[in-house]
């Protein structure tokens, strides 16, 4: 059963190339992620990892695209990438979170990309 304030998304594509993930909600909010960015975002335990506090800053995706979207059930998409990373399921309540809060979380990563001496590249 779902929440009464989950909101619903009307459309999900990924763009030609694979560059962005564009996803419009039910209430009419659109958003258009980087791949790199939902790549770097990665609900998978390999990004997040088991618990608060084990996150990884995943390094070196800026050219990475999307390959696939896998629908999974009726609550999330998997989204296979082009550097074969495929296991984060993206719930729409996250894909909402993410596109809501995109600007904060993006300079979030830098900023721990920058700290540990890290690159895009």
């Amino acid at each position: 059963m779902n929440k009464p304030t989950e909101i619903w998304p009307t459309e999900l594509r990924a763009k030609p190339q694979g560059t962005h993930l564009v996803v419009t909600f039910e209430n009419g909010e659109t958003y258009e992620m980087p791949a790199e960015f939902l790549r770097v975002e990665s609900p998978s335990a390999e990004v997040k990892g088991h618990g608060k506090g084990q996150e990884v800053t995943v390094p070196g995706k800026r050219n990475v695209r999307i390959a696939n979207l896998e629908p999974v059930g009726n609550y999330a998409v998997r989204i296979v990438f082009d550097d074969n990373h495929s296991t984060g399921l993206y719930s729409w309540s996250l894909l909402l979170k993410l596109g809501r809060q995109q600007d904060e979380l993006w300079q979030t990563y830098l900023d721990n990309l920058d700290a540990q001496g890290l690159s895009r590249d």
